[in-house]
């Protein structure tokens, strides 16, 4: 397996693999992702600012995944909870937009991602991961707590949608 930064010749690639977690989505029954988020243009900024990376399994791209390493706005305000490193928001790295291709779901993929977003974290000197996620989408947060995420509260999106917010702490080992 391998890590590395997307580029703008992966587009088509990255949408076919979003394109099926919105059906993944869709079948848990929440509205996650349905309204075409992320689009393109979402994606196409990820790729430009260089937070997007791309995981190839056999050099096959077959999932994907962004690192915001410069805060979160919408983890400024968490309710029914609060973040385990407080509120620094230079204290962690924000992972976004996980998405991995059907036929490498269940291949460790989930656990490799969290491992290099991980040492990357470290690298700059962060004290946790964060991340967040519909509160229907049980597949994902299984996933999260399986790998050391504690469930932290609810924030907002931008757009007033709720969603569960995890972090996990970087003095925790990720499991690989």
């Amino acid at each position: 397996m391998q890590i590395r930064k997307t580029t703008p010749q992966d587009l088509d690639r990255l949408m076919e693999i979003f394109e099926e977690a919105r059906g993944t989505i869709a079948r848990l029954g929440i509205n996650q992702w349905q309204d075409g988020y992320p689009s393109r243009d979402v994606i196409a900024e990820d790729v430009a600012l260089g937070r997007s990376y791309a995981v190839l399994w056999e050099g096959d791209l077959c999932g994907t995944f962004v690192l915001i390493d410069d805060g979160e706005p919408t983890y400024d305000r968490i309710e029914g909870g609060h973040w385990r490193t407080g509120d620094d928001s230079r204290g962690y790295i924000a992972i976004h937009r996980v998405a991995i291709a059907v036929k490498n779901r269940g291949s460790g993929i989930s656990v490799q991602l969290l491992a290099y977003a991980a040492r990357y974290a470290r690298k700059l000197g962060r004290a946790s991961l964060r991340i967040d996620t519909h509160e229907g989408n049980v597949v994902m947060r299984r996933m999260l707590e399986k790998n050391g995420f504690t469930y932290c509260g609810v924030i907002y999106l931008s757009n007033g949608d709720p969603r569960v917010a995890y972090e996990k702490t970087l003095d925790e080992e990720v499991s690989v």
